[in-house]
């Protein structure tokens, strides 16, 4: 009988895909499901080829270099790398992969779902009614904007920007992308592209940021770029946290130069700006965009298959280094 490849799993999993993890591997789980620091993950690693790693740790170099020299792949339960210095994993020969395809539809719901939520108050009108503040009816009660028939901007046009661009023609948006290269027209969505940002973004009745988390993009929405949008415009994220400046937005909100903002992502997540709570147009969620029982099946999944094909000498599904 063969030995089954030993792999450390730094989260528990969904149900189903634990069990596959478990019946497919040597597995071993962290039971509690806890956030562990990284001299954890390298004593949970012991003797592991194969580690299974989440966006909530930081795999860094100084992790990567203290990691068992058994270990030969991190499979990353996410489409992002951000959490993962890929230069370290390189040089010490790591293979790393991630899980990009799955969660483009769960998370372009989710950019649709924060634009329609910052826009209508959704937020802001389910605390009234929780607290009993609901009033009578008037005409000015609980105003947002409109969005079917405006104009939407996306920054960052991959499967994700994509696939919300889609959707958006659904409202009978006008879409427009900015992106590093102009994409082909069986792939664009019938969006139009601005090679320019400052081009964009003064007809940008609505901005969606779907872009990865890279040091051009970190804080690309900055104070600069709100100041060229409309006077109310209404701003989504649901890429990466830092890919806007909090110092920037929450001014911008507190004034009404930004008419409202859905965000599902933040910098320093778990923790966020505090100033956020305190904004009756800032619609936030705890970075809910993949978050469907099919989607995290999927994500977990597509961790075991890159591991599987990797122990069996196959083409990894997908990789990243």
């Amino acid at each position: 009988m063969s030995v089954k490849p030993k792999v450390f799993a730094t989260r528990l999993m969904p149900p189903d895909v634990e069990a596959r993890f478990r019946a497919e591997f040597d597995a071993v789980p962290n039971e509690d499901d806890a956030v562990l620091d990284s001299a954890a993950i390298a004593a949970g690693a012991a003797d592991c080829r194969g580690i299974v790693v989440c966006a909530t740790e930081k795999c860094d170099a100084e992790l990567i270099a203290s990691l068992p020299e058994s270990v030969e792949i991190l499979a990353t339960f996410s489409v992002g790398c951000d959490h993962i210095d890929l230069d370290a994993a390189k040089e010490r020969g790591l293979i790393v992969t991630n899980t990009p395809d799955v969660l483009t539809d769960a998370t372009a719901d989710t950019t649709i779902l924060c634009l329609l939520g910052a826009a209508r108050m959704a937020q802001d009108s389910e605390r009234t009614l929780r607290a009993g503040e609901w009033g009578r009816w008037s005409t000015t009660g609980m105003l947002g904007t409109h969005m079917s028939g405006k104009r939407l901007g996306i920054v960052g046009m991959g499967r994700i920007g994509q696939a919300t661009a889609r959707r958006a023609m659904g409202f009978d948006m006008q879409v427009m992308y900015h992106n590093r290269r102009e994409l082909d027209p069986d792939e664009n969505q019938g969006a139009t592209y601005y090679a320019h940002p400052e081009e964009m973004l003064p007809k940008c009745d609505f901005l969606a940021m779907t872009c990865p988390l890279t040091p051009e993009t970190h804080h690309w929405l900055n104070a600069d770029r709100i100041e060229m949008l409309p006077d109310g415009a209404v701003i989504a994220n649901t890429a990466r946290g830092p890919v806007v400046d909090d110092d920037a937005l929450i001014p911008a909100l507190q004034s009404g130069k930004v008419a409202a903002a859905g965000l599902d992502v933040f910098t320093g997540e778990p923790a966020l700006d505090p100033r956020y709570l305190d904004l009756p147009n800032a619609f936030l969620l705890p970075h809910i965009g993949s978050a469907t029982t099919e989607t995290r099946n999927d994500m977990g999944n597509r961790c075991l298959d890159n591991l599987a094909a990797h122990f069996s000498g196959q083409p990894l599904p997908s990789r990243v280094v």
